[in-house]
Formats: C-alpha cells, structure tokens, sequence
C-alpha cells in the first residue's frame, strides 16, 4: 500500500472519529429536552445530567494530552468507542436517573477520548485547518440528518443516546487506518526521545485555553437551551423546532465549506475577531426569539458562523505545537466549556429569562474576542512554504521538507513552525581578506 493511500485512509480515520466524538455536544438540545421529558426532570436538572456528560468528555482529553502517544492512537480510539457504546446505550437502556447519569459518563469519557486521538492526529497533519474544516463538515451534517429523523422515532431519552452509539459501531472499522502503539513508538525514531520535551508557546497556549472555554461556555449555554426557546418562547412545535435546527446545522455545512476554501487568506486572527463578534449578535437574536422568523434567523446565522470560528481556532491550536499536546489541551478546555454551558444556560434562563441570559452571554463572547484575537495575531505558528526552504537550501532542501517520508528528526515538515536563522561571527584576518580578494579579481578576470 502506498504512503498515499496509507494518509488517505489515516485522514478519513481522524474525520470519523472526530465526528463520533463530537455527536454528543452536537445533539445536546435534543439530549437535554428528551431527558427533562422523558425523566420528569426540571430544566435545570436536565441541563446538569448533559453538563456532567460533556465534563466526562473534557476529563478524558485533559489526561490523554500527556499520554497519548504512549497509549497509540488506535488502541486509543477503540477504547473510546468502546466506552461510548456501553455507556450510551446502557443509559438509553434504562430509565432510573443515576443509571443515565453513570452511563451519560461513561459515554462522555468514550467521545472525549475519541476526540482527543483525533485532535492530535490532525496537528500532525500538513494541513491541519483543511482537516479540522472536513471533520466539522462531517459532524454537521451527521447531526443534521439526526435532527431530522430523530423526531420520527418515538419519544424518551434513548433514541439520541442510540443514535451516539450507533455512530461509534460505524466508525471502529475506520481505526485500521490509524497507526498502533508500538509502530508509533518505533516509527518516531531519534523524535521518540523528544515526545517529553517542554510545551511551546505556554502564555499562548494557556490564553488560547482559556478563551475557548469561555468562548465554548457562552456558545453552549444557548445552545442546550435553543429547543426550549423554540417550543416554549417562539411557541414552535417539536418538528419545527427540529426543522430550524436542521436547517442551521445545514447553515453550518455552508460555513465550513466557505472556510476551507478560504483558508488562510485572511490569516486566523480577522476569521476569529470578526465572528466572534458577529456571532454574540447572532445570540442575542436567537435568546430573544419571539416566533419562527426571528428563531430561525438567528439559529441559522449563528451556527453558520461557529464552525467557521471553530475551524480556525482548531487550527491556531494545532500551530502552537506540531505534536498536537496544545490541539489536545484546548480541545479539552472547549470540551470544559461545552460541559458548563447546559447547566449555565439553564440557569441564566430560569433567572433573568432568555433574552437576559443572551444579554450576559453576549457580553461574554466580546469579552473573550479581544484576547483570542491577539494570540491569532502575534502566536501563531508560520507555516513552512515551498518558498522559504527553496531560500535556505535549494530545491533538494525543498523537496526533503515536503516528503512525510523523509527524515523526520532531522529535515522539519511541511507545515512545522519555521526555524530561526542564527547568525555566526566568523573571525577574519588581513591576510584572509587579501586572499579572498585575490581570489575575487582572478574569477572577474575569467568572465
């Protein structure tokens, strides 16, 4: 099998598992409103039995960030699908509380280790924003087509907890694809050594974490509450209300497809700034919904915004650290804030209403905009262009660089942060000028 198809099939192994482990946070309207139905749960209990599923996920991605590469990426993976086929299911299977509730954990801890063998294999990809843009566009129409057959299925807590399961079973044959423990280790050669070294980028890293759990938090808040305001405050039923989310997950598709073939013309910190702020618009739209227009207007705009944002902060991650430790820690840290917004939104919204808990949730997202924004600006790793290596080695140079194959701890890959060029003092003597000028005249004198 050639190196080609080899990445290929690695690719599509990273896409499916970071949409398996990214269904979970993607149908949490749907999960929390069915729990707090079907359970005779209160909104905010609901929203707290989908916040501790979110936090397994988040758990899982903070204690792989050190381990992952010791583990393997496959044995990895399938034991996060594994774990979200029996939690979910056995939390679908039952309706006593805090057997969904042990279940919901298992379940999360699963899609947070699939989400976290996924991330790190997309750091190390050439390319890494094309391919966390192809995972979002996968995760959004996985859950777009689930809103719309998921209302036509009965009613009560199993069918989207199944529908998470059955989403893992498909996925496993695709783990082939990904390297094993020990192939890693031995494939990793003189750079195995180097798997422990420091973090780069630290004050970036940690500012960059922090932003996105905030910036998570606010996105996540409405969006666990997005069902109850169509059916409650727009006055929407169920299959309309499933309809509009449909459409905005389609949105979404849009969104994505528009960033990955914008790239990384506007570089990473206009994308991030400028929808960030858009999208604390869009919120403040939707929280203060009054019927389908406004609801669906701003759901619609706003998700198709998010993934665009998503996608280039995904990729700024990845830039901060070739080996993906940082995608995996700021990945975990949006997984934390995916896991509060549920339980905040819920909150916020029995405390000052809707349109009051858009209000705080607005303000929020501009707070975090500005430090997000100047990490994009000033931190991010440059990408290491056909060009650049041409100017220090020439063309072999620049054919080494592009090819995975060649010497990993030696020649640095495409797409790896551009190394500095040290200046070297070299002592020079009268009679070495002399010569070199000797030299000089006689060469001139042949042209």
């Amino acid at each position: 099998m050639s190196s080609r198809t080899r990445g290929a099939g690695a690719l599509v192994a990273l896409v499916a598992l970071f949409t398996a482990g990214h269904l979970a946070p993607y149908l949490l309207p749907t999960v929390v409103g069915r729990l707090s139905a079907g359970l005779g749960l209160t909104p905010a209990q609901a929203g707290l039995v989908g916040s501790v599923l979110l936090l397994g996920s988040s758990c899982a991605g903070f204690a792989l960030a050190a381990r992952g590469e010791r583990i393997g990426p496959r044995r990895a993976a399938r034991a996060g699908l594994l774990a979200m086929v029996v939690g979910y299911d056995s939390a679908a299977a039952t309706g006593t509380v805090p057997l969904v509730v042990a279940g919901a954990v298992l379940g999360g801890l699963g899609s947070g280790t699939a989400t976290a063998v996924a991330a790190a294999g997309i750091a190390g990809r050439r390319d890494p924003h094309r391919a966390a843009a192809l995972g979002l566009l996968s995760v959004s129409a996985a859950a777009g087509a689930l809103y719309l057959t998921l209302p036509h299925l009965g009613g009560g807590h199993a069918p989207p907890l199944v529908a998470i399961a059955c989403a893992a079973v498909l996925v496993w044959p695709a783990t082939g694809h990904l390297p094993g423990g020990t192939r890693a280790r031995a494939g990793a050669g003189a750079g195995a050594a180097q798997v422990t070294g420091p973090l780069p980028h630290r004050r970036a890293g940690i500012v960059l974490a922090g932003g996105i759990l905030c910036w998570s938090l606010a996105q996540n808040a409405l969006w666990g509450v997005s069902g109850r305001i169509g059916l409650t405050q727009a006055g929407l039923s169920e299959v309309t209300v499933g309809a509009v989310l449909a459409a905005a997950l389609g949105a979404g598709l849009a969104g994505v497809t528009a960033a990955g073939a914008l790239g990384s013309r506007l570089g990473r910190a206009v994308p991030i700034g400028a929808g960030t702020v858009l999208i604390a618009g869009c919120v403040l739209l939707s929280s203060a919904a009054g019927g389908l227009a406004s609801f669906a207007t701003g759901e619609v705009l706003w998700n198709a915004l998010y993934p665009v944002v998503l996608s280039y902060l995904l990729g700024l991650a990845a830039s901060l650290d070739p080996r993906g430790r940082w995608a995996v820690l700021v990945g975990s840290a949006s997984s934390l804030g995916v896991a509060c917004g549920p339980v905040t939104g819920s909150l916020l919204s029995e405390g000052v209403g809707y349109p009051g808990m858009g209000a705080v949730l607005c303000a929020l997202l501009l707070l975090v905009a500005a430090p997000m924004t100047a990490v994009a600006r000033h931190a991010a790793g440059r990408p290491l262009v056909p060009g650049s290596v041409r100017r220090r080695g020439g063309a072999p140079a620049a054919v080494l660089a592009g090819n995975a194959s060649g010497t990993p701890a030696l020649v640095p890959q495409m797409g790896a942060p551009e190394q500095p060029v040290a200046a070297i003092r070299v002592p020079v003597t009268r009679r070495r000028l002399t010569r070199a000028a000797v030299g000089l005249a006689g060469v001139r004198g042949r042209e």
